[in-house]
């Protein structure tokens, strides 16, 4: 299997595991690889060491909130110069993390601005470093994440980057609190090449959220345009790997089928992230 979300220490808030031991709890569970995920911090150099120590495929990528300037072309295309293979569009920074109480870091220090970010429609004076990031991704021939911005911006970024060229876009779990995205949104924006992701820190922390309604967004979705991760690195949170499973195991018992909820989990976000 392929997770295509984790988190690792070191991190701004507690994390179960560092980069090291959560590579190597994959390369044990017989895992083909990671993509490494920090709201605060690249990940592409954490990821290139890790990789050395274990024979797995372990990607990085950048989140793009204040530590990075918000949408801001020139951190993106530092990040891909380096080898970044994921470009998440704002995620504890995005307009929709304030407005839903969720935990962002200006809420853990004192005197940081609590600056908040968007795309159109929400900020139409951002449409253009956002078109400029989708085209440098198109370039990389990197994966397009739309971390939690708002449906509606969502809908024009899906857009957008599949002008520019865009071959790989993630619409990051898009049934959470944030975006808070209906399935048949999620289903048009799939069919226009999009995957949509499904995560086990869904299973187990959102609020409301239940076994019947992961497997309804996937049935509606479809398993052949669905990708399962983990989003684990929690301290409250099993071990990745054993995350992953039991989402499976989930959705597996709502009469979903285990042969294709595997694929999701294994050769669906694999080929996504791999070049």
């Amino acid at each position: 299997m392929f997770d295509l979300h984790v988190h690792a220490a070191p991190d701004v808030t507690p994390r179960l595991a560092d980069d090291h031991d959560v590579v190597a709890g994959y390369a044990a569970a017989g895992f083909t690889g990671c993509v490494l995920k920090a709201h605060y911090e690249s990940t592409v150099g954490r990821a290139a060491a890790a990789a050395r120590a274990a024979p797995l495929k372990v990607y990085g990528g950048i989140a793009l909130n204040q530590h990075a300037g918000g949408v801001n072309p020139a951190a993106v295309a530092a990040a891909l110069d380096a080898g970044a293979r994921v470009v998440w569009m704002p995620t504890a920074d995005a307009h929709t993390q304030q407005t839903a109480g969720l935990p962002r870091l200006c809420g853990l220090r004192t005197g940081l601005s609590p600056h908040t970010y968007a795309v159109p429609p929400v900020d139409p004076d951002a449409g253009e470093a956002a078109r400029a990031v989708c085209r440098m991704v198109a370039e990389a021939d990197a994966v397009l994440a739309t971390g939690h911005l708002s449906a509606a911006e969502c809908r024009w970024l899906v857009a957008e980057a599949r002008a520019a060229g865009v071959r790989r876009i993630l619409l990051t779990h898009p049934s959470y609190t944030v975006p808070g995205m209906d399935a048949e949104l999620a289903a048009a924006l799939t069919a226009q090449g999009a995957l949509a992701e499904i995560t086990t820190f869904q299973l187990l922390h959102q609020p409301g959220m239940t076994p019947a309604r992961l497997a309804r967004f996937a049935r509606t979705v479809g398993l052949d345009r669905i990708v399962l991760s983990s989003d684990a690195g929690q301290p409250d949170s099993p071990p990745p790997p054993a995350a992953l499973r039991l989402l499976i195991d989930t959705l597996a018992a709502e009469g979903l089928d285990r042969g294709a909820l595997t694929a999701c989990a294994a050769d669906l976000p694999e080929a996504l992230v791999t070049p």
